[in-house]
């Protein structure tokens, strides 16, 4: 995964995607650059349009949302189901304390 870090990086600052490039980020990360894959990934990407790879594959995480947000609504529906079963524990236990009065 750092490799593919570190060729984001990279893109991101607008510096050239080459092998020399990767291992000196590497190394600064205190990576160990395992020297095939470098070679691997450089080539993987020769022909790969690194800004339209990060697009398309925002879209994924853009369509997420709206799972993420239901997931959200039902913690907070939960959240409220137990809050109204403390109230109703809350009123029975008042109640016994009033029949206790009159026992």
């Amino acid at each position: 995964m750092e490799y593919v870090y570190a060729t984001m990086i990279l893109h991101a600052a607008g510096n050239e995607v080459t092998e020399e490039n990767v291992k000196k980020i590497l190394k600064a990360a205190n990576v160990k650059v395992d020297e095939s894959r470098v070679k691997a990934l450089i080539a993987a990407l020769e022909n790969v349009d690194i800004e339209e790879a990060i697009k398309s594959a925002a879209i994924p995480t853009a369509a997420a949302a709206p799972v993420a947000a239901a997931a959200s609504a039902a913690e907070e529906e939960s959240a409220a189901a137990e809050e109204e079963k403390e109230e109703e524990a809350s009123e029975e236990e008042a109640l016994e304390g009033l029949g206790s009065l009159f026992g």
